[in-house]
């Protein structure tokens, strides 16, 4: 197929990007940079240059294609509000999709969005949902938890480079899952009829609590871990402050998410069947434990080669 991904150049994006490549498919990416996706060419992709907001951009894109694959979203650096370069984007995009040729489409959502509707980017992905529910494309749905890369930077690096990490409220158990896997449910859906116009949610092997990702790491690092717990009341104040000007205006929204990380709903449905509907074998896909593992061997590997060639002195001024 023809596929056209939106949100290509993303974590999760160039995953599917490449899974699509592997799989046969002659890709497309429409992406807002080119130099910055350079190695999507390198890959094998086409690139085409747009963005979301501009019609005209949406239906060149779209010229010769098959499938859509849309996993884009704003990114915390955007001056933008979400609603303006996320909600309006997804209206031109599949309002352009309605008008062309290309009916089948794959949208990466989020899980429990309807659940959270206070968060502005679940809110989004919930009015997209409904979106593609009433319109006439061929749609399926993929709604995703949190990706293991998350895992590394919240509590990983923190614990091996003996800073703090902080949790807060009632932490929610959350079923981690790599953006590779998550790759290999997009591709599959491409060929799989009975998936169409329907919603699937996509996790993990297993729900982790941030008190069982830190003591994972602790077992696997041979580190202990000073954890400061913040409380659900100060993201709050800060959620607040932040959204009086308009230039942190992005910054609120990202923080909205405390409000899902720290709820206490757990993040986690059974897959049992989605496994079989999509053809994919459950024991392919990664574990939190082997992910985190081979993180941590490949850097104690790095530093130890680092170390090798450096002297007693220079070995204290190491971050780890």
């Amino acid at each position: 197929m023809q596929v056209l991904i939106i949100g290509g150049t993303g974590t999760l994006g160039r995953q599917i990007a490449k899974k699509a490549i592997d799989s046969g498919h002659q890709v497309r990416c429409m992406v807002r940079r080119p130099r910055n996706a350079a190695f999507l060419q390198e890959w094998g992709c086409e690139l085409t240059q747009g963005d979301l907001l501009f019609q005209e951009d949406i239906e060149y894109a779209l010229k010769g294609i098959d499938a859509v694959i849309d996993s884009s979203t704003s990114r915390p650096e955007d001056p933008r509000s979400v609603y303006e370069t996320d909600w309006e984007g997804k209206l031109n995009l599949f309002r352009a999709c309605e008008n062309s040729s290309v009916k089948r489409v794959v949208f990466l959502s989020l899980f429990a969005a309807k659940r959270f509707r206070s968060v502005p980017l679940m809110d989004i992905k919930y009015c997209t949902e409904c979106l593609l529910s009433e319109s006439s494309l061929d749609y399926t749905i993929l709604q995703g938890v949190a990706f293991m890369q998350g895992v590394i930077g919240q509590f990983a690096i923190p614990i091996l480079d003996s800073q703090a990490v902080w949790i807060s409220g009632t932490a929610s158990p959350i079923a981690y899952m790599n953006t590779q896997d998550m790759a290999r449910f997009a591709i599959a859906a491409l060929s799989k009829p009975e998936t169409i116009r329907k919603s699937f949610p996509v996790v993990g092997p297993k729900a982790w609590t941030s008190e069982e990702l830190i003591q994972l790491c602790e077992g696997i690092s041979n580190k202990r871990a000073r954890v400061l717990r913040v409380s659900p009341f100060l993201i709050d104040v800060a959620k607040t402050m932040v959204s009086f000007f308009e230039p942190t205006l992005n910054v609120a929204e990202r923080l909205a998410f405390a409000d899902v990380s720290a709820s206490g709903f757990p993040l986690d449905s059974p897959m049992d069947d989605t496994y079989q509907l999509f053809g994919l074998d459950p024991s392919e896909t990664s574990t939190v434990e082997s992910y985190i593992k081979e993180y941590y061997d490949l850097i104690l590997k790095s530093l130890r080669d680092m170390e090798a060639d450096l002297s007693k002195e220079q070995r204290k001024k190491l971050p780890f």
